[in-house]
């Protein structure tokens, strides 16, 4: 088989997996199979990325062998497809193997300058960046999030890159957080959350601020996040500031 180099889609999607990386994963064939117990249901789901030109037949054994995977530990079958990442084939293929289609999601990147430039700086909050993550960094987020906070929090433990965590404080209270992860040139955004009663009042801002800055002096000229289309006012802050889709993906799910 042919061997093709991974295009930026697929090398942002893999990025942010080892930003949010699962607990179990392993490589089949150019797949990435993870599995992240009691964590946000798509850290769990595959890559499937062509970095090799696959016939139907290749490509019928690496789903079932996702199958597999997932079969033995429990838990659907989830795949994350992103249009230039994944075999122009594959959604077809899942399609008629009962894969559901779900989510709506925006992969967008942007030049660090130019979030550094436009991002909006709230002189009233008291912004704090750590480069591990505190326990009140962790308590506001998940406190917005929801969810079994020790999978999560032991998640955070696995980070290798370089990564800032970055809280706004008003008062003694932290109202919003954020993080990023540095990779190869690039800064990952991730965990963005606002306490409901702050939203308002330019903390998200803030937070976008200070990951910015820090992506600045940390060898990382372009940024990236990933937002669902639904999230209104995350995707106007997020194009506020810079940011722009490079691909919209979804996910394929089908129960074992």
């Amino acid at each position: 088989m042919a061997r093709v180099s991974l295009g930026l889609e697929a090398e942002l999607q893999e990025r942010a997996a080892r930003a949010v990386p699962a607990e179990f994963a392993e490589r089949i064939g150019g797949w990435w199979l993870r599995h992240a117990p009691g964590c946000s249901w798509w850290i769990g789901s595959v890559l499937p990325h062509n970095n090799a030109v696959h016939s139907r037949a290749e490509l019928e054994g690496l789903i079932a062998a996702a199958e597999h995977y997932t079969a033995q530990r429990d838990i659907p079958t989830l795949l994350q497809m992103t249009p230039g990442a994944v075999h122009p084939d594959l959604d077809a293929v899942l399609e008629t193997r009962g894969y559901e289609r779900q989510a709506s999601v925006s992969l967008q990147t942007a030049m660090t300058s130019e979030v550094v430039a436009l991002a909006p700086r709230a002189d009233a909050l008291r912004i704090r960046l750590d480069d591990q993550p505190t326990r009140e960094w962790f308590e506001a987020w998940n406190s917005v999030v929801g969810g079994d906070p020790d999978p999560q929090w032991r998640l955070l433990q696995r980070v290798e890159g370089r990564a800032a965590y970055a809280s706004v404080e008003l008062g003694a209270e932290t109202i919003a957080v954020g993080r990023a992860v540095a990779d190869a040139g690039w800064a990952g955004v991730f965990s963005m959350a606002t306490r409901p009663e702050a939203r308002g009042k330019g903390a998200a801002g803030a937070v976008l601020a200070a990951l910015a800055d820090w992506a600045a002096v940390n060898d990382a000229p372009r940024m990236y996040l990933q937002v669902e289309h639904e999230n209104a006012g995350a995707m106007r802050l997020y194009g506020r500031v810079g940011f722009d889709e490079v691909a919209p993906f979804y996910f394929r799910v089908k129960e074992n």
